[in-house]
């Protein structure tokens, strides 16, 4: 089936989180909340990293229900929140709490993200996703729709957003210091979990499934498989039906810096080195070129993304001349302009300098233009509880995170059909490589799990 989408969007729209913080514009939900009423939360996905986005959400309203695969998660988290319902299937939670629940956190793996979310917003519930937004290419642009279609607040958790560093170095992109900028180099110390060239088929044993985990529940709208301790409870990052392997991970991170201070919207060209891709499981290394057009008075932008190590055994890293004698951390991101680089040496572009040091002695920074939050991953939820009750859009908004996400997750499409390929994204619409990347932007859900 071909997607569609209810319109196409400027760059100024889908920029709509930074946008919301510069002009103070408020968002309109289908509901306001008075300020004295509390929020009602779900938590689908609670443990690892859903844990601490249940409990930051809990800190601004109550926990009325929590959903897991895996009873542990939700005994443990019980303790904190005694009176709240609990579920397995987030199906039978969303369709039970119906008008009982007006936003819900989802951090699940990326396969179940986009279906819990786009169920919850057709209920009218505000969501919080964790990153990447999506598995897919297509889901990703399906949520952006369904958000603006349903009026709900949205924010995704790359809680680098809410560090006031970030925003800092977003304005100074901004404002001209690097010069013209022409490329972006990003890299990471992913992947961290078991994949190629040590994993490349399934495990062929079929232990039984543990008591305390809802194995149906695990594999959603994925193909099913037999349980295997493999995939859950971590694992699963590496396989190309859960996961979304390093880019997936941890783009929506570190290339966040220079996506939102260019304000980068669309590629045109994906090209992928890697080694050669199996069916089941991520390469042990990839670099994927995105090419992207000028905009108004911007050049024309290259960005590459290096994972993994290379056959040699060194890390895939970008040429060390760019660096300007700096030693290359494990991740991080140099954005070069033709008057000086900004090097941030970490996964969440908070932390930044201009090279080489000495042009910039004594720089001095732009005026503010984007609202500061300097609180990190709680500063997150307060963001999006904020544009619950009719404020602001959160920077992360779905119009900005799904743009971000659905750029990166085409370097997957791209590493996986070994091809370079073109892509008109206002059409969402492949120019080059299309008989070998179609398949690979959207799946079929298995049968039962549908929005």
């Amino acid at each position: 089936m071909s997607p569609t989408f209810s319109k196409s969007y400027s760059r100024r729209e889908i920029l709509g989180g930074a946008a919301a913080a510069t002009f103070a514009f408020n968002f309109l939900p289908a509901r306001v909340w008075g300020a004295n009423e509390r929020l009602r939360f779900a938590g689908i996905g609670i443990g690892g990293k859903g844990s601490g986005d249940i409990d930051q959400a809990g800190a601004l309203g109550d926990v009325v229900a929590l959903c897991d695969c895996d009873d542990k998660q939700l005994d443990a988290k019980l303790k904190k929140f005694p009176g709240a319902k609990t579920y397995h299937d987030f199906r039978r939670m969303l369709d039970e709490m119906e008008g009982k629940v007006d936003a819900v956190t989802i951090s699940t793996p990326d396969h179940t993200h986009a279906l819990a979310a786009a169920m919850a917003i057709k209920r009218g519930m505000h969501v919080y996703v964790q990153k990447p937004l999506t598995h897919d290419v297509w889901e990703a642009r399906w949520l952006r729709d369904l958000a603006r279609k349903h009026k709900v607040a949205t924010q995704m958790g790359n809680q680098g957003t809410a560090e006031d560093g970030l925003r800092r170095g977003v304005e100074v992109i901004r404002s001209g210091a690097l010069g013209t900028v022409r490329e972006v180099h990003v890299w990471t110390n992913r992947p961290v979990w078991p994949q190629s060239p040590k994993v490349v088929s399934r495990p062929t044993d079929t232990p039984p499934i543990p008591a305390n985990v809802h194995w149906e529940e695990f594999i959603g709208p994925a193909p099913m498989r037999p349980y295997n301790p493999a995939y859950h409870p971590f694992s699963w990052r590496g396989w190309w039906d859960f996961g979304t392997g390093a880019i997936g991970d941890m783009s929506c991170h570190t290339a966040n810096l220079a996506f939102m201070g260019l304000e980068l919207d669309y590629p045109t060209s994906i090209r992928a080195e890697s080694e050669a891709p199996n069916p089941e499981t991520f390469p042990g290394w990839a670099t994927v070129h995105f090419e992207f057009p000028a905009r108004g008075n911007r050049a024309a932008v290259k960005l590459t993304w290096y994972e993994g190590k290379l056959p040699n055994g060194t890390k895939n890293l970008p040429p060390l001349d760019l660096f300007h004698g700096e030693k290359p951390v494990d991740s991080g991101s140099l954005t070069v302009g033709d008057k000086g680089v900004m090097y941030s040496p970490s996964d969440y572009g908070a932390n930044w300098k201009l090279l080489p040091g000495d042009r910039y002695a004594g720089f001095v920074p732009p005026s503010p233009t984007l609202a500061r939050n300097g609180k990190g991953d709680q500063g997150m939820k307060n963001e999006w509880v904020t544009a619950i009750r009719g404020g602001p859009k959160a920077f992360s908004n779905f119009d900005y995170a799904s743009m971000l996400t659905e750029t990166f997750l085409l370097g997957n499409v791209a590493i996986r059909a070994g091809v370079p390929l073109g892509w008109d994204g206002p059409r969402f619409r492949l120019t080059k490589g299309r008989k070998e990347a179609k398949q690979y932007l959207r799946r079929e859900y298995r049968k039962g799990w549908s929005a």
